[in-house]
């Protein structure tokens, strides 16, 4: 395959990809030559300061662990999983900070799952939460149904 210098190339088409956040570019060269670029908008380096004071970078990919955990099969479909981690990513990141706490991103995911799916809620509570007792979920299983109580009144 022969090397193109992209910088001597010239736009001819730009577009949005289906996902919202990639730019499909159709470009030529001086001799004619047409190609494909695709462009994404970099996010920078989101740091997490964990309870015990330690910093790690964000993992998107851990979050999507433990969201999948949670939901286990109350979920219609792997994409709804997904796009609430991209919501749950996307509020992160609009907080405009450069550090977030392991705090903020568990609030994070149960926002997202209390409207979502109230077992799923429950059973991410229960470890974000370190419930150790009965009392622990029947006091979190109190508290969403006052919560729905008050949303069917309003």
């Amino acid at each position: 395959m022969a090397q193109i210098n992209i910088g001597d190339s010239r736009v001819i088409e730009s577009r949005e990809v289906s996902d919202g956040v990639t730019i499909r570019r159709r470009r030529e060269t001086p001799d004619g030559k047409r190609f494909t670029t695709y462009e994404r908008i970099e996010k920078p380096n989101l740091a997490v300061i964990k309870k015990n004071g330690s910093r790690t970078l964000f993992d998107r990919e851990k979050l999507g662990i433990a969201v999948r955990r949670s939901v286990g099969k109350f979920f219609n479909s792997e994409v709804e999983v997904e796009e609430m981690i991209d919501e749950i990513e996307n509020a992160l990141y609009s907080m405009g900070e450069n550090e977030i706490t392991s705090k903020q991103i568990g609030d994070k995911v149960l926002d997202e799952l209390a409207s979502r799916n109230q077992v799923a809620y429950v059973r991410f509570a229960s470890v974000y939460q370190d419930f150790k007792t009965l009392d622990d979920f029947v006091k979190i299983l109190e508290q969403r149904k006052a919560a729905n109580e008050q949303k069917k009144a309003a």
